[in-house]
């Protein structure tokens, strides 16, 4: 039987904590159904007898205090609400049991921003991460030793695990169980839940608004520059010269401030125009690359593919308002 703790961490979300528990529970129903013996152990386990949560709209009560927990096989790090700068302290504690826990052999599977404290701990220093695309720019300032992938919804490296952001988190559950226990396991759950178990990108779902939580304020002009010419021709030679800077220092600065290049930075805001348009209105694809700047068909669908994960017509079958029936 492999053991399970799910820490309940102080203002972690909710669903974090049950979508997993129950997932879990419900795997050992169905082997039990089958008249097999339960597969998981599954506690929860807390710093206090109680955790209030939601800003005590719920209160959990934990089957286990950290220190009675001595041995486990899998830590679930579930996602903290939106303040991190408040919630990770508040959660520090935990860090050298899940540490210890993991140097004695257990997993660690983080859960949508539950990857920043999985993060803290240092175990995932030289390794790669993902965690919920609107937390990619706090990420990468705060653990810059880590490879962050923000497209995908699951990564498996040397024992610990993450998952892209909101209920994607269960698509790593789903794999957890298909790695412990089997595909037919992982099918009978991902049933239950509803949950397609073929995603692996979060990149449909991301919404590009900019990097600009930066102190450079001429790479600031420059990002509202493109992000207001972006049908436009713009090359890096025209905008450093436009602001007044060497190439090369501006390309670092650029890159520094936004953790993209200038070019990709163009790429997206061109790419999250395009998107938009294929949501909202009947253009064409065709339409929609000349309005956002491309001439090339090619070039247009790769840049789009690679950023948004999918081809523009994929894209637009899934999120036009006129393609729903």
């Amino acid at each position: 039987m492999k053991h399970i703790s799910i820490l309940v961490l102080n203002n972690a979300r909710l669903s974090s904590i049950e979508i997993p528990r129950h997932a879990f529970s419900e795997v050992n129903n169905y082997l039990i159904s089958l008249g097999k013996a339960p597969f998981f152990n599954v506690e929860l386990v807390g710093l206090t007898d109680k955790v209030s949560l939601s800003n005590g709209l719920y209160t959990i009560i934990p089957n286990k205090l950290l220190g009675e927990v001595a041995k486990t096989d899998l830590i679930i790090v579930p996602a903290l609400e939106d303040d991190l700068e408040v919630n990770l302290p508040l959660n520090t504690e935990f860090i050298p049991w899940i540490v210890k826990q993991y140097k004695a052999g257990a997993e660690v599977a983080s859960l949508c921003v539950g990857a920043f404290l999985l993060a803290s701990t240092g175990l995932l220093d030289g390794k790669h991460c993902s965690t919920h695309w609107r937390a990619e720019n706090e990420f990468r300032k705060m653990f810059p030793q880590v490879h962050l992938t923000i497209d995908k919804v699951i990564t498996d490296e040397q024992g610990t695990y993450s998952s892209g952001g909101a209920l994607s988190s269960s698509n790593l559950i789903l794999y957890l169980v298909e790695k412990y226990v089997g595909r037919e396991a992982a099918i009978v759950c991902s049933k239950m839940f509803q949950v397609d178990t073929e995603r692996d990108s979060q990149s449909p779902f991301m919404i590009f608004k900019g990097q600009k939580a930066h102190d450079d304020d001429l790479i600031k002009d420059a990002q509202e520059f493109i992000e207001n010419h972006f049908k436009e021709k713009l090359t890096v030679d025209q905008l450093s010269e436009k602001f007044q800077v060497g190439r090369r220092t501006f390309e670092r600065r650029f890159k520094k401030a936004t953790f993209n290049s200038i070019v990709e930075y163009i790429q997206r805001v061109k790419i999250e125009a395009a998107k938009k348009q294929l949501e909202a209105g009947r253009k064409t694809v065709t339409e929609v690359m000349f309005n956002v700047g491309y001439t090339d068909t090619k070039a247009f669908r790769d840049v789009f593919k690679k950023i948004a994960g999918v081809s523009p017509v994929e894209y637009r079958n899934k999120f036009n308002i006129n393609s729903i029936n």
